[in-house]
């Protein structure tokens, strides 16, 4: 039996200012190296395209929900993309918009791309993904542009603290203390660190660097916060 793993691959991965389609082709190549062990589905962030699209309507003074709305268009223009990394043989070629048809391509595929499913207040794609670790009984892993967790920014602050380990409740604690905001930069959004606290579910944060990503599927010693537990000293 093949073990399943959520994936929240950054929009900042995906499109980032400049396009880095050597990162991309060796995350396509990572995951292939797995498929003995694994299956994934892939959930795509909107980046700086959603940033772009929500930073237009707000100029507009447009409801919080067509801020949310456009957000997902653009986590599901990137899904597409995404999609086309992939052959027809190894990944879906229509788009999921529920969990149900997300849970019946996984059983034809080793890999399921999608993008954010449907709307939820104060959410990104992340609540998605931690939704999706849920639904699907897995383990979480977070991509995104930082190597992991730090006490503050670390692209702001040069002293910023790396935490290589973070209780549920210490990190929910962490991202309650950042406003939401649509688009926003955190490392996973508020809403997702509740679904992941509440069910209990590990979750790993990883940055650029796909070595690790196969180390952790692999069970090695890896560089990242891993997010678990009710208790550490890790703040």
């Amino acid at each position: 039996m093949k073990k399943t793993i959520v994936l929240s691959l950054g929009g900042s991965l995906i499109v980032p200012e400049k396009m880095k389609a050597n990162f991309l082709i060796k995350f396509v190549k990572t995951l292939r190296k797995h498929y003995k062990t694994h299956k994934f589905v892939v959930v795509c962030g909107g980046g700086v395209i959603a940033r772009k699209y929500i930073s237009a309507l707000k100029a507009e003074n447009r409801p919080h929900k067509e801020l949310a709305e456009a957000g997902i268009r653009a986590t599901r223009m990137n899904a597409q993309f995404i999609m086309q990394m992939f052959t027809r043989k190894e990944a879906n070629d229509s788009l999921p918009t529920t969990m149900k048809q997300v849970k019946s391509a996984l059983a034809k595929n080793n890999v399921v791309i999608c993008g954010a499913l449907r709307f939820a207040l104060n959410s990104t794609s992340d609540s998605t993904a931690a939704q999706l670790a849920h639904h699907l009984k897995t383990e979480f892993i977070n991509l995104t542009n930082v190597h992991g967790l730090y006490d503050k920014d670390p692209k702001k602050h040069k002293n910023a603290k790396f935490i290589p380990l973070i209780s549920w409740d210490k990190f929910l604690s962490m991202a309650n203390k950042i406003k939401f905001e649509h688009g926003q930069n955190f490392i996973l959004d508020q809403n997702a660190a509740k679904i992941i606290k509440k069910h209990k579910i590990s979750t790993y944060l990883l940055g650029p660097k796909l070595n690790n990503l196969s180390k952790v599927l692999n069970g090695k010693k890896f560089k990242g916060t891993l997010i678990g537990g009710q208790d550490d000293n890790s703040l």
